[in-house]
């Protein structure tokens, strides 16, 4: 294992801050890696170790279908999308209980080698949810039984499905739908949230859509929206989708991880021998690179920033804590668990091993992996393509963690007693 000094705080997360008191008020998670899209939660009183055997499973639901779609939970509600009869769908649980609420239809069923079904997760946002389907099938329905609001198609708006279908999770932003259909008619499109009509689209920034998913950043005065493409990283204007700044990026294949906008500054990464990257805004969106190397190669698992460190596993190395600043490795550890996803919540990772199902809780801290339990998914799902892997990220929200394997959700007790 490799370390240097670190003097960041050693909580696992982006730009969060942990609350001091225990279960005072709701810590729901209405979109893809959370409120802020930062993937860890806010909330305290959770397990700083796991039993033998790890937590007590609240519930199991087994009819989920197939694809990678993660979950929303907001007021007690857990919505994701799945698959039933060749159709992608969207699905509503009680979160507390496990049980199906309702069902709505999304579009056809997208199938590609290591899996079919949806990736992205829904947004809740007030009474309505959205969800983009793999086929780019956007759908916005009622919270309450998943009547259709409005549907636009990806196709219409110049989009073209990417190799693995569309993975993003939409952001809803004060009034628009922002998604990323990628094409000439502008690579990211503002959509009026209650009509599904086009409010703009980024006519100068016209890169084919790839797997990441927009966040939103207040730099200088202005709101804008990040994304990551094969080709850039960009900000474009949250009011007209201009281009605000572009930047080189050398991705290939597959783009995926989420951005992490922090002081100023732009963090990327993606898989394939891509490795990461860090841009500075300036006052006047003039960007400079101040990195940009090899040590995280993030392929779709995640990457977290907390204080000045990064955490996430990369590709070749295995999980790796990286200085948000100067891009060097704090430290790495390849053998204690391989390949996965992550989530964090009250100063513990919770990581997700892709191939054998096993979660561990660990330390979130630069001084290096320290585990506090683990156990393994059990049952496993039998309906997952043979080239697919347990690829949905862990949720932890409202002292439950949710996992996912295609068909079978699971939820588990991390609340301390």
């Amino acid at each position: 294992m490799k370390r240097y000094i670190s003097s960041s705080v050693p909580v696992f997360a982006f730009a969060f801050g942990l609350l001091g008191s225990s279960w005072a008020g709701s810590f729901d998670w209405p979109q893809w890696r959370g409120p802020d899209r930062a993937d860890v939660s806010k909330e305290s009183g959770l397990l700083k170790e796991w039993p033998a055997g790890g937590p007590k499973r609240v519930w199991l639901f087994k009819n989920a279908g197939n694809g990678y779609s993660g979950p929303a939970i907001v007021n007690g509600k857990l919505f994701t999308m799945g698959t039933r009869d060749g159709a992608e769908i969207l699905i509503a649980l009680n979160a507390n209980t496990g049980e199906e609420l309702w069902t709505a239809p999304i579009g056809p069923m997208v199938k590609f080698d290591r899996g079919g079904g949806p990736r992205g997760t829904p947004t809740v946002d007030g009474d309505h949810i959205y969800a983009l389907g793999g086929q780019g099938n956007l759908i916005c329905a009622a919270v309450a039984d998943g009547k259709a609001v409005w549907r636009v198609a990806m196709a219409d708006l110049g989009g073209k499905t990417p190799n693995w279908g569309y993975a993003e999770s939409v952001l809803v932003d004060a009034d628009k739908v922002v998604c990323t259909p990628g094409g000439d008619k502008g690579a990211i499109a503002a959509l009026d949230k209650t009509t599904g009509k086009v409010v703009w689209q980024s006519k100068e920034f016209t890169d084919p859509a790839h797997y990441a998913s927009i966040i939103v950043a207040e730099h200088s005065g202005t709101r804008e929206y990040i994304q990551l493409t094969p080709q850039h990283v960009v900000g474009v204007s949250a009011t007209d989708g201009s281009v605000l700044w572009k930047s080189a990026f050398p991705g290939r294949v597959a783009v995926i991880p989420t951005p992490i906008f922090h002081d100023g500054c732009v963090y990327v990464t993606a898989g394939y021998g891509a490795g990461s990257k860090l841009v500075k805004l300036g006052a006047d969106n003039q960007v400079s690179d101040v990195y940009e190397n090899k040590e995280m190669k993030n392929h779709h698992g995640g990457v977290v920033l907390v204080g000045d460190d990064l955490y996430g596993y990369s590709d070749g190395v295995g999980w790796l804590c990286q200085d948000f600043k100067t891009g060097k490795e704090v430290w790495s550890e390849k053998k204690a668990l391989g390949k996965g996803a992550l989530g964090c919540a009250d100063g513990m990772l919770y990581c997700l091993e892709e191939d054998s199902g096993t979660v561990v809780l660990a330390e979130a801290s630069p001084k290096g992996w320290k585990a506090h339990g683990r156990f393994k998914l059990d049952p496993q799902s039998k309906i997952r393509d043979p080239q697919g892997r347990i690829w949905t990220h862990p949720v932890i929200s409202n002292g439950k963690l949710y996992l996912r394997d295609q068909d079978i959700i699971y939820c588990y007790d991390v609340k301390k007693g």
